[in-house]
């Protein structure tokens, strides 16, 4: 007994010290997004709330927190209360097995790929239920250009995965970092691969190039339209998790994880290395932000569809032909 109660505990305290940084990483990836978007674009970002605006994430978070709640009379309650709470729910249970350090993540699964790949296919269920449920049609046609969206990139996006899977030879996340630790970060060899499979990510996450279903002008803010005060704010901490999990994934898979590059900074903690890397990839989700503009809709199924996907598959038989010479 006294055994299984030190475990729970143990479980609960590795949660919530995974939780909390998240959240609070989240909070403050909204500060870096509009201060680098001000760099940018050559105007000041938040900077009135707190020293250098550091307070803003929790201005913004009380706002919406005490923000009243209007439900649309045309709404399916049930399931409108149910779509911001699981993609909430997905965005912070895909964390689990992602390896943060050589210890491992949360937990430690042999079908960490699939794991991953799974849930995040998942996500395309809340947004269809948000858009359906909220009795607009507008919130409906944004919900269904996303699904027909991440639909279209997930399919070059696994197989990219099956690539990873043949080179490592194992669906381990931890055993993927280990391959590219013991021999060559799998960005070098598989480098078409990597730059697929980033611009993927942005497809997944809903980010420019690639927010049609969040296109003010064409769709009044796409499926999230009838939200407001907390509903919303589910929905903003999902994508922005999902943003730091998708650069966490572009690092195990393609860029050693936690793995350094130089042998003399072998005393520097590995999580040091992993989070410098994940922030760089956040980077390049916040400069792609500022600097293109957005995709058309047959432009965006195109280059799933025809560019892609062919290249995709091409690589999953070239790499099978190699492993077998």
């Amino acid at each position: 007994m006294n055994v299984m109660f030190i475990q729970l505990f143990y479980y609960f305290i590795s949660i919530f010290g995974l939780l909390i940084p998240l959240l609070l990483g989240v909070a403050f990836l909204t500060l870096v997004e509009r201060k680098i978007l001000g760099a940018i674009q050559r105007r000041f970002g938040p900077d009135q709330v707190g020293f250098f605006g550091l307070l803003q994430p929790i201005a913004d978070a009380a706002k919406l927190i005490f923000k009243e709640t209007v439900v649309p009379a045309t709404a399916n309650q049930f399931l409108y209360f149910l779509a911001p709470i699981l993609s909430f729910s997905l965005s912070l249970s895909i964390w689990a097995p992602i390896p943060v350090g050589k210890l491992g993540g949360l937990v430690n699964i042999d079908l960490g790929l699939l794991y991953l790949f799974g849930l995040s296919s998942l996500g395309v269920y809340s947004i269809v239920l948000a858009g359906w449920s909220s009795g607009s049609r507008y919130a409906f046609l944004g919900a269904l250009r996303s699904a027909a969206q991440m639909i279209s990139y997930e399919v070059s996006f696994g197989l990219i995965l099956v690539s990873v899977l043949l080179c490592v030879g194992s669906l381990s996340l931890q055993d993927i970092v280990v391959f590219q630790e013991k021999y060559i970060w799998l960005g070098i060899p598989l480098f078409p691969l990597s730059i697929i499979f980033f611009i993927s990510t942005l497809a997944e996450t809903n980010r420019p190039p690639f927010d049609l279903p969040e296109a003010e002008a064409e769709l009044v803010a796409g499926y999230n339209v009838e939200y407001s005060a907390i509903g919303f704010a589910l929905f903003f901490i999902a994508e922005y998790a999902n943003i730091i999990m998708m650069s966490a994934l572009n690092v195990i898979i393609f860029w050693g994880g936690w793995s350094s590059p130089f042998w003399i900074l072998s005393f520097v903690p590995c999580s040091i290395f992993f989070s410098f890397k994940v922030m760089i990839f956040v980077f390049f989700f916040i400069w792609v932000r500022a600097v293109l503009p957005r995709y058309r809709y047959d432009q965006l199924m195109f280059l799933g569809w025809k560019v892609f996907l062919p290249i995709s598959l091409a690589y999953v038989f070239c790499v099978s032909a190699i492993l077998i010479i």
